[in-house]
């Protein structure tokens, strides 16, 4: 556990939220705590009904606790990852023996995908550890219990899922192996056949009301067209419009086997040596077997049928796929291919990574100036060449182990270093442009202290790093009429008063676009223009 927290700790506090999910949760955090206004959460102006809100009040209440919002957006993906790794460790502990336990928790925390996306600070790796406790609870009940007390957390649990991200309630897939085990007398039914199974449903309910009840209350007594919008988006269009008619996203139905096959490397690679011991449990009907692999198939089937897909979304279903390699781990992490397998990992791993930085410090290759540039970064064109070779170290330092006999060693070492490396490196390179810091510093030198800030066709983090009193003229608006509307104001106070314009705005105004010396800058992939009042007196006639 020392290890996990080190790796997934690494570079808490050192960095602001990035695109392209960080800087929206960072920003309505930000606005609860600013206006005291937790129930419905805002995009500047505009509702913000994407999202349930506990991942966001969450945050928000870290923010009041710590004061630091560094600390504050990305603290809950650290601890959702630590808490994932050690419920899956102790999975494997009281289903297998310790041992199996700890090679349980490892193939977590080696997993690429795992680790990369608790250094995020998205609504996921929350989701996944509500997710995950949902499965704590119901095996050590299911499989250990009965345990009343795990079966009514786990359903708590699922409830919170729901309030975090609306798909919450996927952990209680694992509900219909079970089942099935049970109807098939291939399990004794005492983990249902109770009164106390009602006080499941029962803490589901609970834990939805936390935040379902008072916003409806709310909305019944303050129905206005925002309110009623706001309430119809959140229980309907993001929930099962969303999941019918996916609008954005769109992949493949086999995407997720691509995923697997790639993002959960090294851990997805054990399987065929794992695959015939875990072929012949579930033969036997064992169902410390059937609950893990029958929730993850199902969790994976669940987001294969809508075209909407991201990498993420089965992410729950990986720690129920290291707890079901547990039991054959200790068997199996000795052999020579295995050991092979990790060897051949790490160092290819390694060289490519060292190859690349080298690459990149010698010949100045175009992507790494394309990127720098994209993304507005002040820093030299070797700075992300001297990032890939520090990484590349840690790798290189686990492949000499692993060639010396020292296969998982050697694996352990590289992977968790690169981690390391990447979390306490990364944000002296990347932070400046990924998060717009840079780009909102230079505006507010440039029009001084005193001035104020419109902001039009802006991303969250142009508004949550700005460092002037700011304005904005909604999020989701079109793009003509925040230009209008932001003209309009800037003429009430020509004097203080500038814009901030993302480029692809100005095209509303046609052959009358600004003067090409306006243009301040790029950030995130976007050319933004800095507008003195008087500047578009051309482009406001014909936007009206």
């Amino acid at each position: 556990m020392a290890t996990a927290t080190v790796v997934l700790g690494a570079g808490l506090g050192l960095r602001d939220p990035w695109p392209a999910d960080e800087p929206r949760f960072a920003l309505v955090a930000s606005q609860m705590v600013d206006s005291g206004n937790w129930l419905f959460p805002r995009r500047g102006g505009e509702l913000y009904a994407d999202k349930p809100p506990l991942f966001m009040w969450i945050q928000a209440a870290l923010l009041q606790l710590t004061g630091n919002l560094r600390i504050a957006f990305l603290l809950p993906s650290v601890l959702s990852g630590i808490a994932c790794v050690w419920m899956t460790y102790d999975l494997g502990r009281r289903l297998w023996s310790k041992q199996a336990g700890i090679y349980a928790g490892w193939a977590l925390l080696l997993a690429v995908q795992f680790t990369l996306q608790m250094k995020r600070a998205q609504i996921d790796p929350l989701l996944l550890a509500w997710v995950t406790l949902v499965h704590y609870g119901l095996i050590r009940h299911i499989v250990r219990g009965p345990d009343w007390r795990m079966w009514t957390v786990a359903w708590f649990a699922a409830g919170l899922g729901v309030i975090t991200k609306g798909v919450g309630v996927i952990a209680l897939f694992m509900l219909v192996p079970a089942l099935a085990l049970t109807f098939s007398r291939k399990m004794s039914a005492s983990w249902i056949g109770d009164r106390r199974a009602w006080l499941g449903p029962l803490a589901l309910l609970v834990a939805i009301g936390i935040w379902l009840i008072p916003m409806l209350i709310a909305v019944w007594i303050h129905p206005t067209q925002e309110n009623l919008e706001y309430a119809r988006n959140i229980l309907f269009r993001q929930t099962i419009q969303r999941y019918g008619n996916s609008w954005h996203h769109f992949q493949a139905p086999w995407y997720f086997l691509v995923v697997i096959a790639t993002s959960w490397l090294p851990t997805i690679a054990l399987l065929p040596w794992a695959g015939p011991s875990l072929y012949k449990g579930l033969c036997r009907f064992d169902e410390r077997l059937w609950l893990p692999v029958g929730s993850l198939a199902l969790i994976v089937l669940f987001f294969s049928v809508p075209a909407g897909k991201r990498d993420m979304y089965i992410l729950p279903g990986l720690p129920m796929l290291c707890l079901a390699l547990a039991a054959s781990l200790p068997d199996i992490v000795g052999r020579v291919g295995v050991r092979r397998l990790a060897t051949a990992f790490v160092s290819l791993l390694g060289t490519a990574t060292a190859t690349l930085g080298i690459w990149m410090l010698a010949s100045n290759p175009r992507f790494e100036v394309k990127l720098l540039t994209e993304r507005g970064s002040s820093e030299d064109s070797h700075s992300i060449a001297i990032l890939v070779l520090l990484a590349s170290l840690p790798l290189l330092v686990g492949a000499a182990l692993s060639l010396s006999g020292s296969a998982w060693k050697g694996l352990l070492t590289g992977m968790s270093g690169f981690w390391v490396v990447y979390g306490f490196a990364g944000p002296s390179v990347l932070n400046e442009a990924s998060s717009s810091r840079g780009l909102m510093e230079q505006v507010s030198t440039r029009i001084g202290p005193s001035a104020q800030l419109g902001l039009v066709g802006w991303r969250e983090q142009q508004l949550l790093m700005s460092q002037s009193a700011t304005a904005e003229f909604g999020f989701n608006r079109p793009a003509r009429q925040q230009l209008a509307t932001a003209l309009s104001w800037q003429q009430e106070r020509q004097d203080v008063r500038w814009l901030l314009i993302e480029g692809s705005v100005l095209e509303n105004c046609g052959d009358r676009r600004p003067d090409p010396s306006l243009q301040f800058g790029v950030a995130n992939r976007r050319t933004w223009w800095l507008i003195p009042a008087g500047a578009l007196s051309t482009c406001e006639t014909s936007i009206r």
